[in-house]
């Protein structure tokens, strides 16, 4: 019942976010008067349907609960009402569009501002500090220049630490026994350590955190599993996680850098799967989302809240990317519209869309695939 319960969670999450990407469309096609056929909640067969007597629009509540739709008067073609989508101004239909991710990651935001007041900032806690290397520098040096067991991690270098990522990229470029400043939360109170590094800061993709906690100097333990020739173990680095709260004015200046930090390490993620240094298997489909989410969500309150934001940001910056389908792909066809005083072809244009949604269907199931062979 506990999986049944979290896999419920992860569902309610996902489903909230298609629902308000769609109601950002809504109220922006509302408010620039497009007509509007029916706003769903879900796919597949109607379990809920109300029409409005006033403008004929339809509300309805679906039976598959994993996305939702805002259906626009003449969206994929020609309509002959002046309020069809594609009778509207080209900015006003770039509104409609943007306003879906918008609405996605102003819930995001809210979810960490609340986050934040609600439990604080969840930060990296060292476990154990890993003894000094035998080769190299004097090994008081690294003994002086070292984390402390219970160091929560603030800031690295003067760059504020939310993710593994951030101080990836706040000592790339680093090399062995280079001495670092790693401002810390210690017995209470903030604590500027400086850190002599025990490894090179090269980083090719942003999966290569163990570089990151060895070159701190992190402690590691291990897990055995199995018996006899089948035991095996498998070695950890001793990392927690501890919250922490600061005042007002800091709390909202950390929830919207935090909130950038997410879009970022989208952005760099996606960089590295064109580029080649992320694997398709590092990515994962709806199946490894709901596994995740729930994993996640089922924790705490806190990780509840985190795992929203994230999935909230994900959605805002991923449907304004250029893929074919997407906002951000429709945006692209509506700015061509506008500088050049006419659309390309309807046809043509509802053809690439259609392509591009098989595509992403695609995609979406063979990552999912990747993660189970």
């Amino acid at each position: 019942m506990s999986a049944i319960g979290s896999v419920l969670l992860a569902i309610l999450i996902l489903l909230v976010m298609i629902t308000v990407h769609e109601f950002g469309h809504y109220v922006a096609g509302k408010a620039l008067k497009f007509k509007i056929n029916e706003f769903a909640i879900g796919f597949g067969p109607k379990l809920f349907r109300h029409a409005s007597k006033r403008t004929g629009e339809v509300f309805s509540v679906r039976a598959l609960p994993l996305g939702g739709f805002c259906a626009f008067e003449g969206e994929d073609g020609e309509a002959d009402s002046p309020d069809a989508f594609n009778n509207k101004s080209p900015w006003k239909r770039i509104i409609v569009l943007v306003s879906g991710p918008l609405m996605n990651y102003i819930l995001a935001l809210i979810l960490i501002v609340i986050s934040l007041f609600a439990f604080g900032q969840m930060a990296y806690k060292i476990g154990s500090v890993a003894p000094p290397p035998e080769d190299g520098a004097d090994a008081a040096q690294y003994i002086e220049y070292s984390l402390k067991e219970n160091d929560v991690i603030l800031k690295i270098e003067g760059k504020n630490i939310y993710l593994a990522t951030d101080a990836m990229s706040a000592l790339s470029g680093k090399k062995t026994g280079d001495i670092v400043d790693v401002l810390v939360l210690r017995d209470g109170s903030e604590h500027t350590a400086e850190v002599m590094l025990r490894g090179d800061c090269s980083f090719s993709s942003s999966q290569e955190a163990s570089k990151l906690w060895h070159a701190l100097g992190v402690g590691t333990y291990g897990v055995t599993t199995g018996e006899g020739e089948d035991e095996t173990t498998t070695y950890y680095y001793d990392l927690g996680v501890e919250s922490f709260k600061t005042g007002f004015f800091r709390t909202i200046g950390h929830g919207f850098e935090y909130s950038w930090r997410i879009a970022g390490t989208i952005f760099k993620v996606l960089g590295e799967l064109l580029t080649g240094h992320l694997g398709l298997e590092a990515m994962g489909g709806p199946v490894t989302t709901i596994k995740l989410t729930s994993e996640i969500a089922s924790r705490s309150a806190q990780n509840f809240f985190e795992i929203a934001a994230y999935i909230g940001v994900n959605l805002a910056v991923f449907n304004l990317l250029p893929i074919p389908a997407l906002d951000g792909s429709k945006v692209i066809f509506c700015l061509i519209e506008w500088i050049f005083r006419k659309p390309v072809p309807r046809k043509i244009e509802a053809v690439i869309h259609a392509v591009g949604f098989v595509a992403i269907l695609g995609f979406a199931i063979l990552v999912d695939i990747l993660q189970f062979v």
